[in-house]
């Protein structure tokens, strides 16, 4: 029963995180269906989204890997609707 979920990100002090926020991401990439990031280099900040279609699991896992990287913060939007 997969589900279509946005994965919201901020990543604060992008230069200490973004290398492993990337990798975690990539090793995600079979249910990723597309992502935007934008620089904030004025505010010391990125802003990233993640559009997926994945088992709530899936979804979840990866919203906790990258949640625990230092410098990011996550929210996660999972439809009600099965895709």
């Amino acid at each position: 029963m997969a589900k279509v979920a946005v994965i919201s990100a901020i990543l604060e002090h992008p230069e200490l995180c973004q290398h492993r926020f990337n990798e975690v991401v990539a090793s995600f990439k079979g249910i990723i269906k597309g992502r935007m990031g934008i620089p904030m280099d004025e505010h010391g900040i990125s802003v990233i989204s993640i559009t997926l279609i994945g088992e709530p699991d899936e979804i979840n896992a990866l919203t906790g890997k990258l949640g625990n990287i230092e410098h990011v913060f996550v929210k996660t939007s999972i439809s009600k609707k099965e895709v």
